[in-house]
C-alpha cells in the first residue's frame, strides 16, 4: 500500500474513532421518500461530522466490528447533482457487496467501491 492510500485510512479512522455512529436508517426499513426502496444493511451517518450534502458523513454498519473501516463508496447523485463518501463499517464481504449493488440499483445515482486495502 503506498504512503497516500495508508494516510488516507488513518485520516478516515480518525474520524470514525472520534464520532457517535448514528443508525436512522435499519436494515429492512424503507426510505423515506421512495417507500418501495429497502435498506440492506443499516445506513446512517455519523455525528458531528459533515458531507456535500449538508448532513453527517454516511456509514453502511454491518454486522462485524463496527469500529473497522473496511471500504469506502464514492458516489455520483445525477439528480442532486453533488457527489458523496459512504464509509462502511464492519461490513462483511455480502453487506458490503448489498450496499454497493444497493447505490448503484437505479439510474440517479452510481457508486464506485474502494475495498480498504485495496490499490488505487
Amino acid at each position: 500500500m503506498e504512503t497516500s492510500d495508508w494516510s488516507f485510512w488513518v485520516a478516515v479512522d480518525t474520524i470514525v474513532g472520534s464520532s457517535e455512529i448514528v443508525i436512522d436508517r435499519p436494515k429492512g426499513s424503507h426510505h423515506p421518500h421512495f417507500p418501495s426502496i429497502v435498506y440492506p444493511v443499516d445506513y446512517g451517518y455519523l455525528a458531528n461530522t459533515r458531507s456535500m450534502d449538508g448532513g453527517g458523513i454516511d456509514v453502511w454498519a454491518g454486522s462485524l466490528d463496527r469500529t473497522k473501516v473496511v471500504g469506502i463508496i464514492c458516489t455520483v447523485d445525477l439528480q442532486k447533482r453533488d457527489s458523496e463518501i459512504k464509509v462502511l463499517l464492519g461490513c462483511t464481504a455480502e453487506e458490503t457487496d448489498k450496499a454497493h449493488r444497493f447505490l448503484n440499483a437505479g439510474g440517479q445515482m452510481k457508486g464506485l467501491l474502494i475495498r480498504r486495502g485495496q490499490r488505487t
